[in-house]
């Protein structure tokens, strides 16, 4: 039965990465190169030799992905390189079969779809632990033996890649280019955060801490209370967390200004709360009031 099991969840991850590949995949065909708009990675280095050379995008990925599999191989190991070795053979396989069509004639409109059509598209590969190589792989070699971020380094390269557009396009298709990345950046984040964000609420109050106890439990709103020291006195005093929901903060915060003005609050984004909270034993099925 496990094994059942685990066969049907490595299927799951398959059928989901050739998705994945394939949403990359119709954003380069049907939106990006049709316009000539080389947003960074392969796939733009691509763009630009098709616009400039007339060679084959499917083909140029396919010899890029080949030399990043080599260099992983060499300098990654035999790990790295088997975790981003199918997307890198899918991802060419599906450029030849997906036609090339200019779906939208204006080109910021296409840039705005093909962005979050891409961001949906790298976030199923991010989910699955996965890549469709290409310049993903210098960036992991860079960081491996320098040590810098491989977030600097393929920010770096795409941003390169995005440059070049400059001298194939002109100025407005390179501006398109950086347009791109920022909205598939932003799409992402919220694909991968999602959209139900909440805040933390941290608070400290000097003389009515009890007072906003009780306000709190009279709304129904969960909370925590940590025993903190301060670092300057060493007076040893509680601190109450409470997470709400984004629509509900505002709300929160006057209802704390109102009962302590001078109130230490310290607020964070919570992109994600799992679970629920324990009353005298009982599960309650909410974590939020």
């Amino acid at each position: 039965m496990a094994k059942i099991r685990q066969t049907e969840s490595k299927l799951l991850n398959l059928l989901l990465l050739i998705i994945g590949i394939e949403i990359l995949a119709v954003s380069i065909n049907m939106f990006y190169a049709p316009h000539e708009i080389a947003a960074g990675g392969a796939t733009g280095i691509a763009i630009l030799l098709e616009a400039t050379l007339g060679l084959n995008i499917s083909v140029v990925v396919m010899l890029i992905n080949i030399v990043m599999l080599i260099l992983s191989y060499i300098f990654l190991g035999k790990g790295t390189t088997v975790r981003i070795a199918l997307g890198s053979v899918l991802l060419p396989i599906c450029l030849a079969i997906t036609p090339q069509i200019k779906l939208i004639e204006d080109p910021l409109l296409t840039v705005i779809v093909g962005g979050a059509i891409f961001a949906v598209g790298i976030s199923i590969l991010y989910q699955l632990d996965a890549s469709s190589g290409g310049t993903t792989v210098p960036p992991l070699i860079i960081k491996k033996y320098f040590g810098i971020k491989t977030s600097t380094t393929l920010l770096m390269i795409d941003g390169m890649i995005c440059l070049l557009n400059l001298f194939v396009a002109g100025i407005e298709t390179m501006f398109l280019a950086i347009l791109s990345q920022i909205l598939t950046t932003i799409v992402m984040n919220f694909i991968e955060t999602g959209l139900d964000r909440k805040k933390v609420i941290y608070v400290m109050s000097e003389h009515d801490l009890e007072e906003l106890k009780q306000q709190l439990a009279y709304l129904g709103k969960a909370l925590t209370i940590f025993n903190v020291t301060g670092g300057y006195t060493g007076n040893e005093r509680e601190m109450l967390m409470i997470v709400v929901e984004n629509p509900d903060y505002h709300h929160m915060l006057k209802t704390i200004r109102n009962i302590d003005a001078e109130a230490f609050i310290l607020v964070a984004n919570a992109a994600e709360a799992h679970g629920g909270v324990w009353r005298d034993g009982e599960r309650y099925d909410k974590l939020l009031g």
